[in-house]
């Protein structure tokens, strides 16, 4: 199906989070509906874990009370996005269904008592889901006040069980069609591992020592579709009694086990949960990762921040609460990416189980706070930000640089037996992010693919197992006479895994014009010199030699540098291909400097802003942040090229204090604070 991307509220940025009146008695949920419209709440997440009410024994259904408070919430103008309960199965069914119990790894089930027991795989489950669900919906898809479907929560389960393995042996049949196939796919030959047929393939259990990497690989892929599967059955059902009806699932940023971009097809908007670490000052840089991951997989249609905590968490060693301008700053911050959803986990504090110290929108201590206050207060905002934000379709800005990334080489790098446990997509991801964010250049995250021709640059922080299309992709992109940068550790291996013969990145040399010769780990950090500045290498380089006439090592590294690094490349330029070649990976700050050389200065608006102040742009606005505790002046002009969209001429207006501005201005922006500016032009429209 095609997604339509449609917000839940239309034109108003959705507030609210997560409730559970199971856990409060009726007039507890009197007072919540009185305290939610105080608080400017419109949207409103029930039923995530309410199985065991809606259904206390098999096939028993107790909706009254559903009935009563999504009743209630109509009455008072709130919305509801309703979930299916499928997270947390009742224990009458582990007690009397022991095969909907996952396995791990070791074998050991997994019980009833905590959540996300359930086995994904399992036929008796999913047909419990496929019941209670079909109740719901024949009950609530035409209530007025239900505007989304919430499938599930957080996908994140694994099963080992022989339920399992008889779904991940057809699933290989369905990849490989012989055993053959497989065995060639994996390398069977190694070790003794060859099967005879697909009967005696198993999950990647405990076993002895290192196991398959190719088991491994397919066994998340399988994982991932899987659970996509669970998700897909209840959407159909949803679908059949409405066709029309908006459909989401809870995504969790850059999550390990969950291949996202296989999933947003199946869903009508992209919607995240994120927990920001409030003891890391520099949160804001994973916040805007996860942030453009959404806005990236949304392409450019409204997507929904689902979770997200007010304050503290209940869940780290040591649950540091969240000062209040971060938690306005992060939802700033996702609504000028393109969210139109803003919702925290959850509405009112828990007073049982295992969440009682997580922070709510409503804490223990009642109304009378300022933490209340300032819930209440941020409602006020957002709904102001409605009234005056452009209801554009296509909320993207005008990005001209791709950061590619895929879940595959994510899994691949996180096998055990490569040369080092450092290289990490995401870590080598994160830190490529930080040093494109700090220079204020706008990204997208996506996978290879023909797309990739419509951006002037495509880095490649690291992709180390890629098929075919992947390679032609990058391949495309300097056909077409635009820059390709290629970080260490790629182009080694086929997509099933198999190291390639020849000079590194074998796929690509000819367009890198250098040969990989060795991979090497470092047991101390060594640097290299760019300009004016030494770069830190603190843990991984390859060592490549130039092969062709036209490239030129831009640096190198020092005769003294060890493992055979002496005087060896450090990057290489390509002029006759515009592909640049890292062999060092590299920390943020020196990323930073790097690419600062590369790319074109109308590319990075944000080199010259103080540090800490983060400069966001959409289709007509632009939000300044300032996540430290000085004040700070950016000038407009300084901003020029960060979105060719809208060039700093005319007025425009801060959407949060209708202060006006023209393009020659200096805006001021205190500390902890934030500045929304809007093209007047736009307002004009609205």
């Amino acid at each position: 199906m095609h997604r339509s991307g449609r917000p839940p509220l239309g034109h108003r940025i959705a507030y609210g989070g997560d409730y559970s009146p199971e856990q409060w008695d009726p007039d507890t949920w009197r007072d919540d509906i009185a305290l939610m419209r105080t608080a400017g709440v419109t949207l409103i997440t029930l039923g995530v874990f309410s199985w065991a009410d809606l259904e206390p024994h098999p096939g028993t259904y107790t909706f009254d009370w559903l009935d009563d408070v999504i009743n209630a919430l109509h009455d008072a103008g709130i919305a509801v996005d309703l979930a299916t309960p499928t997270a947390s199965p009742p224990p009458w069914m582990g007690h009397l269904h022991p095969d909907t119990l996952a396995r791990d790894r070791d074998g050991h089930t997994m019980h009833w008592g905590s959540r996300n027991h359930f086995s994904p795989a399992s036929a008796t489950y999913r047909d419990y889901c496929a019941r209670i669900v079909t109740q719901l919906v024949t009950r609530y898809v035409h209530h007025p006040a239900v505007v989304m479907w919430h499938i599930g929560n957080e996908y994140g389960q694994l099963c080992y069980s022989d339920e399992a393995a008889t779904r991940f042996r057809n699933w290989l049949l369905e990849r490989y069609h012989s055993i053959d196939a497989l065995n060639d796919a994996w390398g069977t030959s190694f070790w003794s591992q060859r099967y005879g047929s697909f009967d005696e393939v198993i999950p990647p259990r405990s076993a002895p020592y290192l196991i398959n990497p190719g088991l491994n690989l397919d066994y998340q892929r399988f994982s991932s579709d899987l659970m996509r599967d669970c998700l897909r059955e209840q959407r159909d059902i949803i679908r059949a009694a409405d066709p029309h009806a908006v459909i989401t699932t809870n995504f969790m940023g850059f999550f390990p086990l969950v291949n996202y971009p296989t999933w947003v097809n199946d869903l009508d908007i992209i919607s995240d949960d994120i927990y920001p670490d409030p003891t890391n000052e520099r949160s804001y840089h994973d916040t805007a990762l996860a942030h453009t991951l959404m806005r990236s997989l949304a392409n450019g249609k409204p997507w929904m921040l689902m979770e997200q905590a007010v304050s503290a968490v209940n869940w780290r060693p040591h649950n540091v609460p969240k000062p209040v301008h971060q938690t306005r700053r992060e939802a700033l911050t996702a609504v000028a990416r393109g969210a139109r959803g803003i919702c925290y986990f959850q509405w009112r504090a828990s007073a049982v189980g295992s969440e009682r110290f997580h922070s709510a929108m409503l804490p223990h201590q009642g109304p009378n706070t300022p933490h209340f206050e300032s819930v209440c207060a941020l409602g006020r905002e957002l709904e102001h930000l409605s009234t005056v934000l452009p209801h554009d379709d296509n909320l993207l800005p005008h990005v001209r640089v791709a950061l590619v990334f895929t879940w595959e080489n994510w899994w691949a790098t996180r096998e055990p037996a490569l040369p080092t446990h450092q290289l990490d997509a995401y870590a080598v991801l994160r830190r490529w992010f930080t040093a494109l964010h700090d220079l204020g250049v706008t990204v997208d995250i996506v996978p290879p693919g023909p797309h990739l021709t419509q951006y002037d640059v495509v880095a490649v922080p690291n992709l180390y197992q890629a098929n075919d299309s992947d390679v032609e992709a990058l391949r495309a992109v300097s056909e077409a006479g635009h820059t390709l940068i290629l970080g260490p550790f790629s182009g080694i291996a086929h997509g099933d895994g198999h190291i390639h013969a020849g000079y590194f990145p074998v796929p690509l040399a000819d367009l890198t014009g250098t040969h990989g010769q060795q991979w090497v780990p470092l047991g101390h950090a060594t640097q290299f010199t760019l300009g004016v500045d030494s770069l830190p290498v603190p843990r991984y380089a390859d060592h490549i030699t130039l092969a062709s006439a036209t490239a030129t090592a831009v640096a190198s590294f020092p005769a003294d540098a060890p493992h055979g690094l002496a005087n060896a490349p450090a990057v290489v330029h390509n002029p006759a291909t515009d592909v640049w070649t890292l062999a060092a990976d590299l920390d943020s700050p020196a990323l930073k400097a790097l690419f600062t050389r590369i790319l074109p200065p109308d590319l990075m608006p944000g080199r010259d802003l103080p540090d800490g102040v983060e400069v966001i742009s959409g289709a007509l606005h632009t939000l300044i942040v300032n996540h430290t505790d000085t004040a700070h002046t950016v000038a407009l002009a300084s901003l020029a090229g960060h979105n060719r969209r809208h060039p700093w001429v005319g007025q425009w207006h801060d959407a949060l204090t209708m202060t006006s501005y023209d393009g020659s201005n200096t805006v001021h922006v205190p500390a902890y604070d934030a500045v929304f500016l809007v093209a007047a032009n736009a307002l004009d429209r609205i």
